[in-house]
């Protein structure tokens, strides 16, 4: 069962807001077993959303739209939408009752023009908007389900949860959707591509599709099938990623559910170091801090995070972390051994299991011959011992303080034991 959702508004087009609503839908489509083949968005004219609407009941079964419902003179999908399904708008008593008591409820005047929100074209179904005015529309056409929707994302959210959602299960016969997302670092696409290449190359023969997610530092994988033997396929998957974890474990660091917040390596560091009740404290000079943030952000980590020393300039490396100024002379303030000085220095100063050190040249200036821009130097240590390693990023400053960030949650939660 195949949907294309369609979202109307200048304002999408021009960058003034981001559409959230296909992201959504998308996800809680997928959910029920509806797979969304095409996302398509148009400005608010009627003959580009004419246009929209008859490819788009070309290609899928079902079709979503969202916008252009307010009762303004520039929301004009009501009245496209009677031309399209040749039909006329209608005052509905039910909505105008219900729009009439949203305001009353609120205590606000109701205007004439609020009077027009309770006018729906006459050969559709109202699906009633319990967070707003604008009511959705549900319309049977050449056996095909067009659903319009409002475009404020809460208004849109609750009636699709309410009614929508429901109302297609009930009128389609839809198949069973898996997604699994599987989470790595530390290995570019490429390789990973090329270190996995026999599993994925048998995939298909059970059904499942790979998509390969990177993003700075990171790559996911995601495994999707869709039958209607839920227990079934959902062990297909299960075997197969039982395999992918053998090939590639050490590059492995969680899962991702469709629709939930991605596991992040600050909050699976933070449980390991609550449940061991164990402590944690960061030396950052090119991360700026960030990694801190990382950390702070976790709900908690007051129990394991003790604190950090942010030391951009050498005299501070020297003076608070105790960094040997012959380390920086010799070596220079972005190499193994003084990012091994600053480790130590802070797992001192503060007393605590384990310890992060970030130096290096995030760029845009700095490089020298030896060290170009995005040159990384992390190390991790303990009382025990200590493990650094280089790393050359990129040219992009931003980019370089994120990727040095995730490596160094990364080594740590290498470090960390298990058990």
């Amino acid at each position: 069962m195949l949907a294309e959702i369609i979202t109307i508004g200048d304002e999408i087009l021009i960058g003034q807001i981001i559409d959230t609503n296909s992201a959504w839908l998308g996800t809680e489509l997928s959910n029920i077993g509806i797979s969304v083949k095409q996302i398509t968005s148009v400005s608010d004219d009627k003959q580009h959303i004419l246009e929209a609407l008859a490819l788009a009941e070309k290609r899928a079964d079902i079709i979503i739209i969202t916008g252009g419902l307010g009762p303004t003179k520039d929301d004009i999908t009501k009245h496209t939408l009677c031309q399209y399904f040749n039909t006329h708008l209608i005052m509905n008593d039910e909505v105008l009752k219900h729009v009439e008591g949203f305001f009353k409820k609120r205590n606000r005047p109701m205007l004439e023009v609020n009077t027009k929100q309770a006018e729906v074209p006459a050969n559709c179904e109202v699906l009633f908007n319990n967070y707003g005015t604008a009511s959705g529309m549900w319309f049977a056409y050449n056996g095909k389900v067009f659903i319009s929707m409002p475009g404020v994302p809460f208004e849109m959210k609750g009636i699709m949860a309410d009614i929508g959602l429901n109302k297609l299960k009930q009128t389609f016969i839809l198949p069973f959707i898996y997604h699994r997302t599987i989470l790595t670092q530390g290995i570019g696409e490429s390789f990973l591509a090329d270190k996995i290449k026999d599993w994925e190359n048998n995939l298909p023969e059970k059904g499942i599709k790979l998509a390969y997610l990177p993003s700075p530092g990171m790559v996911k994988l995601r495994l999707s099938i869709k039958g209607e033997n839920k227990e079934q396929i959902k062990k297909i998957v299960d075997e197969e990623v039982k395999a992918l974890y053998n090939l590639a474990s050490e590059y492995i660091y969680g899962e991702e559910e469709l629709g939930k917040e991605a596991p992040t390596f600050q909050s699976i560091i933070g449980k390991m170091l609550t449940d061991k009740k164990q402590t944690l404290a960061i030396a950052e000079s090119c991360t700026g801090g960030y990694i801190s943030h990382l950390i702070t952000s976790v709900a908690g980590s007051s129990a394991y995070y003790k604190g950090s020393v942010v030391a951009y300039e050498n005299e501070i490396k020297i003076a608070q972390l105790n960094v040997n100024p012959d380390t920086i002379k010799t070596f220079g303030a972005v190499s193994l051994e003084c990012a091994e000085e600053m480790a130590k220095g802070i797992l001192k100063v503060f007393n605590t299991n384990y310890a992060i050190a970030t130096t290096g040249i995030a760029g845009p200036t700095g490089e020298t011959p030896d060290k170009p821009i995005g040159t990384v130097c992390i190390a991790i240590a303990t009382k025990h011992e200590i493990k650094a390693e280089r790393f050359i990023f990129g040219n992009n400053r931003e980019r370089n303080i994120h990727m040095a960030a995730d490596m160094a949650l990364s080594m740590l939660k290498k470090i960390i034991p298990e058990n």
